[in-house]
């Protein structure tokens, strides 16, 4: 990991520590510059590696990022516009910088997080450079704009893009849409009809598409998800709307309904239904999004069922040309964790624990 000397270098240790939560092994390089901003010693502790500020006769930028070299991914974050300007010209003047060259040269994946005021962001050099380093491959990490700065990104979505370059990514090239969530579907003005789904699956399985090298959308009607496109929605209709807009537009390769999508809609009531007297609710029922997505634009399939009879249900979605049936019961929804039986034609996988760990499992069994 290399840090340089931005501001934004008071945040590598919380960067550090969230990389290390994940597994990642972190050895540290950093500028004079950087050292300026934030000491090396507490760098040393976040990384439990000392700090490398300068190259010595060991050559240790080969023997990390050289070929054959111990690194997988080199991460510059920040990385300053002068920084960016240099590894672009191929200028060797800090222990980054040599870094850099050397990673480059060796097919090592690099990951930038620029960070700089806005002005120089728009500088028409740094933008020349920032398109330089994408045509050599570098994954840039589009910083933050707030308050007429380019702040560097935020931890979660830093380690998003170090997943996805240590990935080898298996579905590159593949585009994946996800719907997730709950539906809302309104009763009158003021009361809607929904589930207890928080999205959290739909989300995890979203992530870990992009962290396997593919094209995300997600559909949903929840927080944003960084790394992915985001299509917000409320209803049924709105989510059947914007799904068979991109079928039917550029289409997508695989499709994964983790969303709860509603299988009916009462009749609306104009105005606020009055409040103490019994209310009787008609409930129409809606087409099924699954069976439309299939016939628009014929991806491979990965649905969803809940409850006692998900197993036969799954077993008919199998036998009309679903790919995978995720099957689990209803306390999952809402949950952080839980139970869930994976199954295909040849396939029976039983998978207990968080939704992260589901969705990774999930993707490895699409693969």
């Amino acid at each position: 990991m290399g840090i340089t000397g931005s501001i934004a270098a008071v945040e590598v240790v919380r960067l550090i520590h969230s990389l290390r939560r994940k597994g990642a092994e972190v050895r540290p390089v950093m500028s004079q510059a950087a050292a300026g901003i934030i000491h090396p010693d507490a760098v040393t502790y976040a990384a439990g590696h000392a700090v490398l500020t300068r190259c010595t006769g060991m050559v240790e930028h080969v023997g990390l990022c050289g070929e054959g070299g111990e690194a997988d991914v080199l991460l510059i974050a920040p990385c300053t516009a002068n920084t960016l300007g240099k590894i672009a010209c191929g200028i060797d003047d800090t222990p980054v910088t040599t870094f850099a060259t050397t990673a480059l040269g060796s097919g090592v994946p690099v990951v930038l997080a620029p960070a700089m005021h806005g002005s120089m962001y728009r500088h028409p050099a740094v933008q020349e450079n920032l398109s330089r380093l994408a045509g050599w491959g570098v994954d840039l990490i589009g910083p933050r704009m707030e308050e007429g700065k380019a702040k560097m990104s935020d931890p979660e979505t830093i380690i998003l893009h170090v997943e996805r370059a240590v990935s080898g990514k298996p579905l590159s090239g593949s585009r994946v849409l996800v719907t997730g969530g709950a539906c809302a579907e309104p009763v009158d003005d003021v009361r809607i009809l929904t589930t207890r789904s928080s999205g959290r699956m739909g989300r995890e399985i979203a992530l870990q598409a992009y962290r396997l090298g593919a094209g995300v959308t997600l559909v949903h009607g929840g927080e944003e998800v960084p790394c992915v496109r985001n299509i917000r929605v409320s209803s049924a209709g709105e989510m059947a709307e914007a799904v068979l807009g991109i079928a039917s537009d550029k289409g997508f390769d695989i499709y994964v309904s983790a969303a709860a999508i509603s299988d009916f809609a009462p009749e609306q009531y104009s105005g606020k239904i009055p409040s103490g007297k019994p209310v009787d609710l008609r409930l129409v029922p809606l087409p099924k999004l699954l069976d439309r997505v299939r016939e628009a634009c014929h991806p491979r399939i990965i649905a969803f069922k809940v409850g006692g009879t998900g197993v036969r249900a799954a077993r008919r979605l199998l036998a009309e040309g679903a790919d995978l049936v995720v099957v689990n019961p209803p306390d999952v929804m809402g949950a952080e964790e839980g139970e869930f039986t994976i199954l295909g034609k040849d396939t029976r996988i039983r998978v207990q624990g968080t939704k992260e760990e589901a969705a990774a499992i999930l993707w490895d069994a699409v693969r």
